[in-house]
């Protein structure tokens, strides 16, 4: 017989992760056996889909951030993640978009400007920039895949090369990003995505070789 479990309303995501977990063990599932649908889980535990998803995404999230304190990955194989992902999704969002998205990206370039790179104005307007293009993209898991990354990598990119990046160059590469998009140009679009994420890989690979072995 099933029994029906429910997340504690105090923090919902938070207890359907810990609810999946009692439920894997409980079943003993083999690696390859099913697990079952999003709409079944969702309806074992008691929750909507969204509240199910944002649970496994902010596991997700956690798992990445302990394998980076750890040095299980690196920095740099980070933000190499990252260009994996955002250039094309970058084409995907020239493709669908709108005048909102348009305004959206002007908005996020608007609200970073003037702030210092290390601030933390600029880094939640940098990550509201890179999230919109996610959502314009309109391909769910890439923008769960990106914003995983988001939740993670900005913090720490910050911190680490916060002091040597040059925010008009970001700003103006933001900008080529977001002409981009609004004329609806998919390569261009990616091509100024690429351009923008070299620059923020080769600044970390600059910090990284000026770093003396040991102190990593």
């Amino acid at each position: 017989m099933t029994t029906r479990f429910h997340a504690a309303r105090r923090d919902a995501s938070e207890q359907v992760a810990f609810e999946i977990r009692r439920y894997l063990a409980a079943r003993d599932l083999r690696p390859g056996e099913r697990l079952g649908t999003e709409q079944e889980l969702a309806a074992e535990f008691g929750v909507s889909r969204p509240t199910q998803s944002e649970g496994m995404r902010r596991n997700v999230s956690e798992s990445i951030a302990v394998m980076l304190e750890t040095h299980d990955v690196s920095l740099l194989e980070l933000v190499e993640a990252r260009i994996s992902l955002e250039v094309p999704l970058a084409g995907l969002a020239a493709q669908h978009a709108t005048d909102a998205v348009a305004a959206e990206l002007l908005a996020a370039i608007g609200e970073a400007d003037g702030n210092h790179p290390a601030s933390e104005a600029f880094r939640v307007a940098d990550a509201r920039f890179h999230r919109v293009i996610a959502s314009a993209a309109r391909n769910e898991l890439l923008r769960a895949f990106t914003s995983w990354t988001l939740d993670v990598l900005q913090p720490s990119l910050i911190d680490t090369i916060g002091a040597s990046i040059d925010g008009d160059a970001i700003l103006d590469q933001h900008r080529a990003i977001q002409r981009a998009i609004r004329l609806r140009q998919p390569a261009a679009a990616q091509r100024a995505m690429r351009r923008h994420l070299d620059y923020l890989s080769e600044l970390v690979r600059s910090l990284e070789t000026q770093t003396p072995m040991g102190e990593a």
